[in-house]
């Protein structure tokens, strides 16, 4: 017993709901993903397996100013890059915060879309799947 009362299997249980959470998460992700792709930004969400326990969320919100998310069980994190340079970076309820964010400026001001550019886009590409790779490889 610790702390007086003691519920049997708590942890199993708050493990189970961060679970969801994390899938929950992701499934918002890949939405954005689409809205954002939608309005004519470059942005992907990967995910690694069918359980939809990790993502890797990047967007292209104009020249060279790069959003990137990742979410697993083992964290959840923020950054946001300006010419290849490091410009924030978030973890836990901060970071999820700067995702409403974006998801607002997406939904209530339209913001007038960048110019793909395809050697851009797919150097990012790259990456996420580096990013998820990377992800998985510290998982196992």
């Amino acid at each position: 017993m610790i702390g007086g009362v003691w519920r049997n299997k708590v942890f199993t249980r708050l493990a189970q709901q961060h679970r969801q959470f994390v899938r929950d998460l992701v499934m918002d992700l890949q939405a954005l993903a689409i809205a954002l792709e939608n309005r004519g930004y470059l942005a992907s969400c990967y995910t690694c397996g069918g359980e939809m326990n990790s993502a890797s969320f990047m967007a292209s919100l104009g020249e060279e100013h790069l959003i990137r998310f990742l979410v697993s069980d083992y964290g959840i994190t923020w950054t946001e890059m300006r010419n290849d340079r490091e410009l924030m970076k978030l973890e836990g309820a901060e970071a999820i915060n700067q995702l409403q964010e974006l998801a607002d400026l997406i939904k209530y001001q339209a913001p007038t879309p960048p110019k793909p550019n395809k050697g851009h886009a797919k150097n990012h590409e790259v990456f996420l799947r580096e990013d998820l790779i990377e992800t998985e490889r510290v998982r196992s």
